[in-house]
């Protein structure tokens, strides 16, 4: 592929330094104001991503703004967001450890921003689909416009529902993400739409969380049940003065993942006797 242009309504990001940077979607005829001065969208429209744009006026401000095309880390950092994130790294662990790819069809419980159903809606692209619910109308309403503003509504459909109570229908699905408060009263009820081998990964920020979903996973014919931690620490690098930044995300949460299968008893193996075995010690010397 060659080099991909900026079209109208397409998002970018902006990024002034490492401090501040935006992801803001670019019309024809708009403009983004900061206090480094106003980028006009028209500016950008036909430019390359990769390039940089000034803002104006030029003579009071023109200072250099580079224009990048979002990563699927940009949408968790950046989109609008009231409730907590999954960040980047546990996001990156989700996709490696479910499998979700080209072509997948998900359940996500539990969309709040929306951050993470943009990045598993990139992923499944061109023919899979995300079917993403949650109870709480706040979240619905800004994951959707989340969503519109990817440009990602042809893969993801964000429903008004409860995963403990309704019953959505879906069979075979290749994975199930949860992100609820409660997500082991969930596990029952959503081993069913998983087909063999799916996947089911839920992010949980608390450790008493994860023991009572990985009980619940094991109880209903789960297998591979893991939990891992995530802990990334950037590093600063300077000429003679390299060393880890001092500011660093210490937790995120845990993330259990477990894998759907058809469990059966095994009759080759693990036989018990018949009657119980008994040693008889009559006439064999004991020490006192």
């Amino acid at each position: 592929m060659g080099t991909e242009l900026i079209r109208e309504n397409d998002l970018v990001f902006l990024i002034l330094d490492n401090r501040r940077r935006w992801m803001v979607q670019v019309t024809a005829g708009g403009q983004f104001h900061t206090h480094k001065g106003i980028i006009e969208f028209d500016d950008i429209i036909g430019k390359p991503f990769g390039s940089c744009v000034f803002s104006k006026p030029l003579e009071s401000q023109g200072y250099k703004f580079y224009i990048f095309k979002p990563l699927p880390s940009d949408y968790i950092l950046h989109m609008s967001r009231k409730t907590q994130i999954i960040y980047p790294e546990d996001a990156g662990l989700i996709l490696l450890y479910t499998g979700i790819g080209p072509g997948s069809l998900v359940i996500e419980a539990g969309c709040g921003s929306g951050a993470l159903t943009c990045i598993l809606g990139n992923y499944v692209k061109p023919n899979g689909h995300i079917y993403s619910y949650d109870i709480r109308e706040k979240s619905l309403k800004r994951a959707k416009k989340n969503v519109l503003r990817a440009n990602l509504e042809e893969w993801i459909t964000i429903k008004y529902g409860d995963i403990l109570k309704d019953d959505f229908g879906h069979k075979n699905v290749d994975s199930i993400v949860l992100d609820m408060a409660t997500p082991w009263e969930a596990i029952e009820k959503v081993k069913d739409y998983l087909k063999l081998s799916g996947t089911l990964a839920s992010f949980s920020p608390t450790i008493e969380q994860v023991k009572k979903t990985t009980l619940a996973l094991m109880n209903n014919n789960f297998y591979e049940v893991n939990t891992y931690e995530l802990i990334k620490r950037k590093i600063q690098v300077k000429e003679n003065a390299t060393r880890p930044e001092v500011r660093m995300i210490g937790h995120s949460g845990y993330l259990t993942f477990g894998r759907k299968v058809e469990d059966r008893k095994n009759p080759y193996r693990g036989k018990k006797p018949q009657k119980n075995e008994i040693i008889d010690l009559e006439g064999m010397p004991l020490r006192g």
